[in-house]
């Protein structure tokens, strides 16, 4: 149950989910292999010490993340639905969101698009100027481009497969977000990718739903059952392999062990 995922640059990608099948519960470890040595290292802001007498809680709650990812060997196509409510009672405080290497395609609150006036944009966030009054609902459309990414954060190609690494600030590189521990909310993720070139979709929770789409394509409903932060958010896709065995628990639950690699 849950989910629990880490990188490093020596061991670059290791997960853990579980997964729901019928009435079975199905836990599976992928290794993607060696990660792309990047060309050149990014500009990075010099280090800055935060201390715990300056923290804030955060003036916005997200609840609930349903993201959709549609997987493209050029561009990958980034969906955040978001349901939002405040921190405090009667906050109007503007909605401030993190975000790096993202094409802003759009935004919509409770279904409407926002005029360009609205919000502000700029390399490192997303600011929505006057968020409504008490919970809405926010959704947001990026574009992304994994194949490019050298940074080993957010998602990237790696050995022809899609991998992420979240921890710890990478999820700003999927999509606008409260990237902070403190946030925690319930996702689901839907994956949709070229069932050819990448026939295993994963990600964190239970396996809900998969199928067939038009074009060769196929797709996969994950969710996680449980409030996590956006760093230990995990998806991975492409050519990958199995082995599996089952596990008892002591209450006698019967769970399902699969370990993903490389073939």
């Amino acid at each position: 149950q849950g989910s629990h995922w880490t990188g490093t640059r020596s061991n670059p990608l290791l997960s853990l989910h579980s997964s729901k099948f019928v009435s079975k519960r199905t836990a599976c470890l992928i290794a993607t292999g060696p990660s792309p040595a990047a060309t050149e290292e990014p500009e990075m802001d010099l280090p800055k010490e935060i201390f715990l007498k300056d923290y804030k809680k955060p003036d916005y709650l997200f609840d609930t993340v349903d993201l959709e990812f549609q997987l493209g060997d050029e561009k990958t196509m980034v969906t955040s639905k978001i349901a939002v409510s405040p921190g405090n009672e009667g906050n109007s405080s503007p909605l401030t969101l993190h975000g790096c290497d993202l094409k802003l395609l759009s935004i919509k609150i409770n279904g409407t698009e926002l005029k360009s006036d609205k919000y502000t944009v700029d390399p490192r966030h997303l600011t929505i100027l006057t968020p409504p009054a008490g919970v809405f609902n926010m959704e947001i459309v990026t574009e992304i481009y994994p194949q490019l990414n050298t940074s080993l954060e957010g998602l990237y190609r790696s050995t022809g497969n899609f991998c992420t690494q979240c921890e710890a600030e990478g999820f700003r590189k999927i999509t606008y977000f409260q990237d902070r521990p403190d946030v925690m909310a319930k996702y689901t993720c839907r994956i949709e990718g070229d069932k050819t070139l990448y026939p295993v979709l994963l990600s964190n929770g239970n396996l809900i739903e998969q199928g067939d789409l038009e074009g060769g394509k196929h797709y996969a409903l994950w969710e996680d059952p449980f409030k996590k932060p956006c760093y230990l958010f995990a998806l991975v896709a492409g050519q990958l392999e199995c082995r599996e065995d089952s596990f008892v628990t002591c209450s006698g639950r019967k769970v399902t062990l699969r370990i993903w690699t490389p073939a």
